[in-house]
């Protein structure tokens, strides 16, 4: 009897989260040989605990699994929820309880590396009761910091709209040229600088704005930022600064709890924001010139306008790809990007996938490498920029409505 298989997103959202899906279920719906039915988690791991799943080849029949490539979010919803580390714990029956009733034989998990946790833990649980059923883990987060894998699905998009808004944000500062101004561009990133390092491509010549980036694998120096600021005001008048949300002190102090307390999520993650502002009114206060922050937030990740044709095309191959892994009698992996060209500003770039153990992913973090960033952390070298620049290439025709507004998939 042919098994069903079932997908679920799972963190924070990106512009190709759902290019993904579509990969995966396109792959899927058109291997009948191996699937019955093919299943979309609602709201994850922690919606399929509580029966709340969809039928997907209806999208594929009615249409809307074209739209799925370009929506933003997660159209089957997301979750921020971890699995219980003792895998003794009632919910692994529970859940593999469910995978029976629902005839479950694969299972795709699109996240980041709380997904590819519970990717691991569901597959180690499997094994150690025998069952035959494969669990695959695809790529996914802005932040671009899984491990075993050039990229991810959802920074190049992200990197595009980082490098577009600060380019826009440098032509609006640069109207008034007669007076000093600052401005500080706040953008995501807690341990890893790649998103705020993406600002680098929104120069168009040298010592073009941004003059200075700031990221979190180099501890930030308050005096040391103010000089900087100070210097640069000296060639450039009106100063685009961007930093990365977890910009910290030597001591691993967030500079934005300097300003403000902060919370926690449910993975116990600090909850960062605000370090744009502290920013902003230390410039104000040491040095008296007109200074703004902006905090670019989540558009940095829903911003279907920018997408990067090549993160697209990406993200859908990679969900392709996990199923055909799958279908091979793969399990407990992460489909990986394995970039076969060099590191220069003139190669052409190649990418082949791969499956890494998602035991050796989840739970760590890749940073941008000390090599890529300037011996004074205020700047990224060459090398980033052509690490970067093909990951932010292509654009994508959003479909539209009659008042050409994008047009979106949306779950009922």
């Amino acid at each position: 009897m042919k098994k069903n298989a079932i997908v679920g997103q799972s963190g924070g959202p990106t512009a190709v989260i759902n290019a993904s899906l579509y990969g995966v279920v396109y792959e899927a719906l058109n291997r009948e040989d191996v699937f019955g039915n093919v299943y979309g988690m609602i709201n994850g791991i922690e919606g399929f605990l509580h029966d709340q799943l969809m039928d997907m080849k209806p999208l594929d029949t009615s249409g809307e699994l074209e739209l799925i490539k370009t929506t933003p979010g997660s159209y089957l919803g997301s979750c921020r929820y971890k699995l219980p580390e003792d895998l003794s714990d009632t919910v692994y029956p529970k859940l593999f309880e469910k995978f029976e009733k629902y005839n479950i034989g694969y299972f795709f998990y699109i996240g980041g590396n709380d997904s590819m946790d519970t990717v691991s833990k569901l597959s180690r649980y499997a094994a150690s009761i025998n069952s035959d059923i494969r669990f695959m883990g695809l790529p996914k987060t802005i932040d671009n910091d899984l491990v075993l894998t050039d990229h991810t699905p959802g920074f190049g998009s992200a990197a595009k709209y980082v490098a577009s808004t600060v380019r826009e944000i440098a032509i609006d500062a640069s109207v008034y040229d007669n007076k000093q101004s600052v401005t500080i561009v706040e953008i995501m990133g807690r341990h890893a600088g790649w998103l705020t390092a993406a600002s680098a491509l929104a120069r168009k010549f040298k010592n073009d704005n941004p003059v200075l980036i700031y990221l979190p694998e180099v501890a930030f120096d308050q005096d040391a930022f103010i000089e900087k600021i100070k210097s640069s005001l000296e060639t450039t008048s009106n100063l685009v600064v961007c930093i990365s949300e977890g910009i910290h002190t030597a001591d691993g102090t967030f500079i934005c709890e300097l300003g403000s307390e902060v919370g926690v999520d449910t993975f116990g993650h600090k909850m960062l924001t605000g370090s744009g502002k502290y920013l902003e009114n230390l410039v104000k206060e040491r040095l008296g010139v007109k200074v703004r922050s902006v905090e670019l937030n989540v558009s940095q990740r829903c911003s279907s306008a920018m997408l990067s044709k090549t993160d697209q095309k990406e993200a859908i191959a990679s969900g392709s790809f996990g199923v055909t892994a799958a279908i091979k009698g793969e399990t407990g992996k992460m489909v990986a990007f394995k970039r076969q060209s060099p590191l220069t500003l003139d190669a052409d770039y190649v990418l082949n996938y791969a499956t890494e153990d998602v035991n050796e992913i989840c739970n760590k973090e890749k940073t941008v490498p000390l090599e890529w960033i300037s011996e004074d952390g205020s700047d990224v070298t060459e090398a980033f920029l052509a690490y970067a620049r093909p990951l932010v290439r292509g654009n994508v025709l959003v479909p539209t409505d009659e008042d050409d507004l994008p047009k979106f998939a949306y779950r009922k």
